[in-house]
């Protein structure tokens, strides 16, 4: 499995183009902005997008759904527990970003997405949102806003709740094999057994 890196939006948010290298098959993860510019990234690295994934509702990382569904024709996936969250943004960002296109395929906990030879599973970690998701598969997983290199996803805004954050930050993620890269919506990667030693949020009292 590739995985790809753009940083987009005044919000610094990770998008990111994961393919399979004997294919040349790939997804979009989180177009938050930029749309043209995650299109030329795809043109240039030759890849055969075939699908749009969304790891929860929030702008930031939705933002570029319809230029990307209007230009690939492909499919967009999207956590089923966290449609309210994307389809009233609040804050008056539907203005701004226009309205959001809506899934084609509602993913929930246990649900694969394939692309070439490569398979990435759902899991459920709620608690930045009410109903946001990570994909894990290859050694990797892709934690949205739930899971950041020394850090958590914030959970003060609607849908948000720490305990319920922590308990998918625990007992979903945490339990997933040491070395597993973790690519989080936001800022570098790191890896499960580096969060486990030095995340200040993760570390007993």
């Amino acid at each position: 499995m590739h995985v790809a890196t753009l940083v987009v939006s005044m919000f610094a948010t990770n998008c990111y183009l994961v393919s399979c290298p004997e294919t040349g098959e790939g997804i979009v993860i989180d177009p938050g902005a930029e749309g043209k510019r995650i299109l030329h990234e795809i043109k240039k690295r030759g890849l055969k997008i075939v699908a749009l994934v969304n790891t929860h509702g929030h702008i930031d990382h939705t933002g570029a759904n319809g230029r990307l569904k209007e230009a690939l024709r492909v499919p967009l996936y999207f956590p089923e527990k966290d449609l309210d969250c994307y389809l009233n943004p609040g804050f008056g960002l539907g203005v701004l970003f226009g309205k959001p296109v809506p899934p084609d395929v509602l993913l929930k906990e246990g649900d694969k997405i394939s692309f070439g030879r490569v398979s990435l599973v759902v899991l459920e970690t709620p608690g930045h949102t009410a109903g946001g998701i990570s994909l894990y598969g290859s050694g990797a997983v892709f934690t949205g806003d739930a899971l950041f290199a020394g850090s958590i996803g914030r959970t003060d805004l609607a849908g948000g709740s720490y305990e319920l954050l922590m308990e998918s930050i625990t007992g979903k993620l945490m339990t997933l094999p040491p070395q597993t890269l973790v690519y989080p919506g936001h800022g570098p990667a790191t890896t499960i057994e580096e969060e486990a030693r030095s995340n200040p949020f993760l570390l007993a009292p």
